[in-house]
């Protein structure tokens, strides 16, 4: 019985994707069906019987639609070679260029990073992005947006890991069993996903160990403990290096100069310099920079008055709310605004402004 159900298997699997199946095997699940049916036909001529070949409820194409949607909840049958697995970069462009204010360093950076590592049939390291800038300037936005168009279940998807430094690895006298720990996870993770996306949310309280146990995912090897790690996609979210990319936008403002005139090339050696040169522990995750393991610095710059009243906008409209310009007006001067002559930057970015609307509800 179980050679004669792993012959049907077969034959099925064969008549819903021939793709899949090699040509001998083909032909001999074919003979093999052919003398089954022969045999059968025979046995229900003996009984004077008819030989019902379909059930009228049970056509082909709706047993190839029952199936393959079993078969895809496998991850076989996808373009990308994992139902779990989108890869929208369309809708991530989309989303960033409608969601993401004041930030066309990021957008840009991220994009052209993201894309071209995915249309790269063999990569020859995994993709790792850092973020620089401010809290509530969008590192932690642009993390989810990412996660969210790149996989099915964005950041609750089986492919997505998310660690937050302070949280998952709070004692340093523990650090040796968090190694322990981060390595099984990014094993498992990569094992079971092959692209997969792991997040470290304030990167910069990393332990030095933790650090030195990720660089073998991070670099070019083949494979480790054969596990390939060539596909998968690290960030780091950090507040370091915000000073040097404030007093840039800083500058050009000063200078009568527009913020989006600012270019990587005007900022990014500035940060990478400020980052290497930093003794501080905060700076203890730019280790990996100094070893090329980081692919991309992607600076966030601090926001101002109008991308703030952008942020109230989006607030009002993800609840449903009536908004007015003056009460955008009102939601962004609720912020403490920096340097103290100029108050041009908002010190908490975009964050906390979903809750100041409450004070605009009837």
């Amino acid at each position: 019985m179980r050679a004669l159900s792993r012959r049907y298997w077969q034959l099925l699997a064969c008549r819903l994707w021939q793709e899949d199946c090699e040509e001998e095997v083909a032909e001999k699940n074919e003979r093999m069906r052919t003398v089954m049916m022969e045999e059968e036909e025979e046995e229900e001529e003996e009984k004077g019987g008819t030989v019902i070949v379909e059930h009228q409820g049970w056509s082909l194409p709706m047993v190839r639609e029952i199936v393959s949607s079993w078969y895809c909840s496998f991850g076989k049958c996808c373009a990308t070679g994992d139902c779990r697995v989108t890869n929208n970069i369309t809708g991530l462009e989309l989303e960033l260029g409608r969601r993401l204010h004041g930030q066309h360093l990021a957008k840009d950076v991220v994009l052209k990073a993201v894309q071209g590592f995915l249309e790269t049939p063999q990569p020859e390291k995994a993709l790792a992005l850092s973020f620089h800038g401010w809290s509530g300037t969008g590192k932690n936005f642009v993390a989810r947006i990412m996660a969210e168009h790149l996989y099915q279940d964005g950041l609750k998807s089986d492919c997505v890991k998310v660690f937050i430094s302070p949280f998952h690895f709070p004692h340093s006298k523990y650090v040796d069993i968090y190694k322990v720990q981060l390595a099984k996870q990014i094993s498992g993770t990569v094992q079971e996903c092959e692209q997969s996306l792991f997040i470290f949310d304030e990167a910069e309280k990393l332990h030095n160990d933790l650090l030195d146990g990720l660089k073998p995912y991070m670099d070019h090897y083949d494979s480790i403990d054969t596990v390939d790690y060539r596909r998968s996609i690290f960030l780091f979210l950090s507040n370091t290096g915000s000073n040097i990319i404030n007093e840039v936008a800083l500058d050009f403002w000063r200078a009568g100069r527009a913020r989006e005139e600012i270019t990587m090339d005007s900022l990014e050696q500035y940060l990478r310099t400020e980052l290497l040169e930093s003794t501080d522990e905060g700076y203890a995750h730019n280790r990996l920079l100094e070893e090329n393991l980081i692919d991309f610095l992607v600076p966030f710059l601090p926001l101002e008055f109008r991308h703030v009243k952008l942020c109230a906008r989006d607030a009002f409209l993800a609840r449903g709310l009536q908004f007015t310009e003056e009460a955008l007006d009102e939601v962004a001067r609720m912020m403490v605004f920096v340097p103290k002559e100029e108050k041009l930057f908002s010190a908490q970015g975009c964050k906390s402004v979903s809750q100041r609307i409450n004070y605009f509800l009837p």
